[in-house]
């Protein structure tokens, strides 16, 4: 990947991980357009760095993503990456009757990245040095019982990102997948950002960028803290793996619920 001299499109790129990849590329002298449904979020990061463009895209929606694409396309014609990561995350019981949030989630980060890749692909690849990144999940290789549907996503835009680079393995079109661990954002609500387990954002930024300047046909960007994740089933441990994984999460959120109703 060509780290400067892109016209660069983010989804989610108001805040979270979305935001610090917009920064970060920014930086390298990059034309970057943020997208997002909170206008006051894209607002607040344009302003914050002169230069970078914003505009409002519902991902889980298909008429926004159609009339998206084409003020994109007619906007910045030279549009030649596009970064998939705008995503929410829910926890769930698999016993509740409710799947509005599973449905939701499915929309948003599995629904929303085919549907904006569809509407883009075409006019992306004509592009010189043509990028389509996603970015998945840790939870993609080892999910967290906790967040079913969430880890389900992103297992599928894992899949789909292999598929998506096999198919378009005769064109110029580099596919890569970020694979975040744990990372300080809001994703898993406002505790998450100050979470001393999950991984500060700058030194996941940092080093996404790091590995990115240092391995520029990487398919894969694959942080230290989130190997353990990526490569459990390799480990011939997984079974293992998954099962203190996902104990020491619910024994996480038990003490997290006991601490705020003595709270209250």
């Amino acid at each position: 990947m060509q780290m400067s001299g892109n016209t660069i499109l983010i989804t989610g790129g108001g805040s979270g991980i979305g935001r610090g990849l917009a920064e970060a590329f920014h930086a390298e002298g990059n034309q970057v357009i943020i997208a997002g449904r909170r206008k006051e979020q894209l607002a607040s990061t344009v302003e914050a760095h002169p230069g970078m463009k914003a505009a409002q895209l519902d991902i889980a929606d298909p008429d926004s993503i159609r009339s998206f694409a084409e003020d994109i396309k007619r906007e910045h014609p030279g549009l030649n990456v596009v970064i998939h990561n705008a995503g929410i995350s829910r926890i769930e019981s698999v016993r509740s009757a409710d799947t509005a949030a599973a449905e939701a989630m499915v929309a948003t980060n599995l629904l929303g990245p085919i549907r904006l890749n569809a509407a883009l692909l075409p006019a992306v690849e004509k592009q010189p040095d043509p990028v389509v990144m996603t970015v998945s999940s840790g939870l993609a290789m080892v999910p967290l019982s906790l967040a079913p549907t969430y880890c389900a996503t992103k297992a599928a835009i894992h899949s789909y990102t292999q598929s998506l680079r096999y198919q378009l393995k005769d064109s110029t079109v580099q596919v890569i997948e970020i694979i975040p661990p744990y990372v300080q954002t809001e994703l898993g609500g406002p505790q998450q950002a100050t979470d001393p387990n999950a991984m500060p954002l700058k030194d996941f930024i940092a080093e996404v960028m790091q590995i990115l300047k240092a391995s520029p046909d990487a398919t894969e960007v694959s942080v230290e803290r989130v190997k353990a994740l990526r490569f459990a089933e390799a480990g011939g441990r997984y079974d293992t793996f998954f099962k203190q994984f996902n104990d020491s999460a619910l024994a996480r959120q038990n003490l997290a619920v006991g601490e705020s109703a003595k709270a209250r």
